[in-house]
């Protein structure tokens, strides 16, 4: 929003404003600290567009929020509505986000496990063969499998919770491949 020759007014007038349940509490929030708002949740989001959603979500919680609270420093008081809004976001997105990923990390890592899948055969079943193939390996191979294609982890990382190598870590993912390979085809998947 662009606000021409607006009077800037005092944190104490906006306040009362927000008191006094007056629409235009909002308007002068955001003439008066939209700009410091949009970059403190850039600097956590980097994404204008979900900075903006952030910015007016900070003005729906501050509408909600004044009264009962009174902030002593409103612009201190808005930054930690906005920050809060966009750590909530971030863990949105990455909830969505790992998803997606472990889903294009398996599918591009276990490509050639999968090559040959036959897409006729329902996610349910490949689910359910899955399930089967993680119970018969080892805990520590679960934990390479489940961290690498459920998660997205980077190897250095697996192998740094795991406290070995990272080649021990690659050893162990070849190993994966090629087990889920000969399961796969015990289920009369041709791989």
């Amino acid at each position: 929003m662009e606000y021409t020759n607006a009077r800037i007014l005092s944190d104490d007038e906006i306040i009362s404003l927000y008191w006094d349940r007056d629409e235009n509490a909002i308007k002068q929030t955001d003439i008066k600290y939209r700009e410091y708002l949009l970059r403190a949740a850039n600097r956590i989001l980097l994404d204008l567009q979900d900075s903006e959603e952030c910015l007016d979500d900070t003005y729906l919680s501050a509408w909600k929020s004044i009264p009962p609270e009174r902030p002593y420093l409103l612009r201190a008081f808005l930054l930690a509505i906005i920050r809060n809004h966009a750590v909530m976001l971030i863990r949105k997105n990455n909830r969505q986000k790992r998803a997606v990923l472990s889903q294009a990390v398996s599918l591009s890592e276990l490509e050639d496990v999968l090559s040959a899948w036959d897409p006729g055969i329902d996610a349910i079943n490949l689910s359910e063969i899955l399930n089967d193939y993680l119970n018969g390996i080892t805990k520590e191979q679960r934990y390479v499998f489940i961290g690498r294609y459920y998660l997205g982890k980077r190897i250095e990382d697996i192998a740094r919770e795991m406290g070995v190598s990272r080649s021990k870590v690659n050893k162990q993912i070849a190993h994966i491949k090629q087990t889920l390979r000969e399961k796969l085809a015990e289920e009369g998947i041709i791989v």
